[in-house]
Parts: structure tokens; C-alpha cells; sequence
């Protein structure tokens, strides 16, 4: 099996696990309708780390673009094969979001809510506000990458490192992910959004394109700077590529500040 079809199939999981819990906790008529957001946690760290346990020996189951980019920008990934891996995560995650439509295929008829249709497939943000939003996409995806990063630099009992990450995941999705619903995945959020679109679900509603920026671009940046901040704090390397990763991430963060006391001042008046 090549590498690129490892990726395929391993983000494809990842979205028929994943996906599939939220279509169970919000569609209308399922025996798990309900089941609230510990549930959803908890199903995609597994997903994660099932996704990892099955291509991981194949593709080393990046199943992510922001793991694929942040890796290859310090190094440790060839930029040759970056194009070919994020095609096959973006395909993987589409064909996961079409199996799940199809698997809960009674439900959407049922459902009258447009939002919680789109939640299977992809994520929003529970207040809309695009750079405080980009910026806990970009802080959970830098905790990603790093915590991925601080696994690989253990030991541990073999076959043991996928659920360590599934963990990581969990623990990711609890702290840090109420905001945005922590997609932290350019292509898991991507690829269902547009299975979603394309898809002939009755009443969906719109696909959102307005925030889909958002969780493509804050995870590929957050990505990189968990591996910079890496390479810095643990390795001692120091690259003035990696300061210009800093300073962007360093702006982003004062322009959600910034944007979020203008809020303030207008709700104040």
C-alpha cells in the first residue's frame, strides 16, 4: 500500500468515527441522540488513535495537514511529499463524511436543525468571532504538534504511542476545544464541508463558507509553530524562519485583542 493511500484510509476513519458520534449526539431519532460533548470527545480521540493503529506502519498516519506541514517545515518531513499527503487527507476526510451521511441516511429527514446537520460534518464556533477563533484554532493545533512531538521524544511499551496521542486528543478537545469545537485539522474540517455541500441533504442550509477559512489556515499555522516551538525549546535550533512564524502568530494573537476590546467599547456605548 502506497503512503498516500495509508492517508486516504486513515483520515477516512478518522471522519467515519468521528463524524459519526456527532451524528448520533445531534440527529434527530438515534439511540445516542443527546449524549452531550464528553461523548464526542472521547470518540475522536479513539478515532485518532484507531486511524493511527491502522496506517501508522504505512504512512506514519499523519491524518492531519498541520502535522504534515509543521513536520516538513523543521525538517522532518520531505516537501515533496507534502502535496501528495494533503490531497489524500482532504479525499480521506471527503469519503468519510459521505459514509457517514449515508450510514445515518433515515436521521436527516428527521432533523430540522441546519446547524446541527452542518456539525456532523464540520465545526463552528460557539461565539463567532473570526481572530479570537483563529486564534484557539492556532493554540490547540500548536499543543497538537508539540504534544505529538513530546511523544515521539519517549519511550513507551510498544504500541502504546497511538493511544497516547488519542489521549492527547481527548485532553485537547476538553480544554481547549468549547470554543471552536476544536476541528485543529485542516482536511477533517475541510473535506466533510465539502461532502456537506455537495451532498442532497433536505433543509441543510448553507456549508458556512464564510468561516471555513478559519479552521484551514489557524491549524496550518498553529501546526508549524508546535514544531518550531520544539525545535527551540528542546532541540536548541534556531532558524530566523521560525521568528517570522512567531511574529505571525504573535500578531494574530494582539489582533484578536485588539478586535475583542472594540467589542467592549461598542457593547459598552
Amino acid at each position: 500500500m502506497s503512503v498516500y493511500l495509508g492517508e486516504f484510509i486513515g483520515t477516512m476513519l478518522l471522519i467515519i468515527f468521528g463524524g459519526g458520534v456527532v451524528a448520533g449526539v445531534v440527529l434527530k431519532g438515534t439511540i445516542s441522540e443527546g449524549a452531550g460533548w464528553l461523548v464526542i470527545v472521547v470518540a475522536w480521540g479513539l478515532a485518532v488513535a484507531f486511524a493511527i493503529y491502522a496506517v501508522g506502519n504505512i504512512s506514519a498516519a499523519h491524518i492531519n495537514p498541520a502535522v504534515t506541514v509543521g513536520l516538513a517545515f523543521i525538517g522532518e518531513f520531505p516537501w515533496s511529499k507534502v502535496p501528495g499527503y494533503v490531497l489524500s487527507q482532504i479525499l480521506g476526510a471527503f469519503t468519510g463524511g459521505v459514509i457517514v451521511w449515508l450510514h445515518y441516511l433515515p436521521h436527516w429527514n428527521k432533523t430540522e436543525d441546519k446547524a446541527a446537520k452542518l456539525a456532523v460534518f464540520c465545526t463552528a464556533p460557539a461565539i463567532r468571532s473570526y481572530a479570537a477563533n483563529f486564534v484557539s484554532e492556532m493554540i490547540a493545533t500548536m499543543i497538537l504538534v508539540m504534544g505529538i512531538l513530546f511523544v515521539g521524544a519517549n519511550k513507551f511499551t510498544e504500541g502504546l504511542n497511538p493511544l497516547v496521542i488519542g489521549g492527547l486528543v481527548m485532553v485537547i478537545g476538553l480544554g481547549l476545544g468549547g470554543t471552536t469545537g476544536f476541528a485543529i485539522n485542516p482536511a477533517r474540517d475541510l473535506g466533510p464541508r465539502l461532502a456537506h455541500f455537495f451532498l442532497p441533504i433536505r433543509g441543510k442550509g448553507t456549508s458556512d463558507w464564510a468561516y471555513a477559512w478559519v479552521p484551514v489556515i489557524a491549524p496550518v499555522l498553529g501546526g508549524i509553530l508546535g514544531a518550531v516551538l520544539y525545535r527551540i525549546l528542546f532541540d536548541q535550533q534556531m532558524e530566523p524562519a521560525y521568528f517570522v512564524i512567531i511574529g505571525l502568530a504573535v500578531l494574530s494573537a494582539v489582533y484578536a485583542i485588539v478586535q475583542d476590546q472594540k467589542k467592549k467599547v461598542k457593547m459598552q456605548k
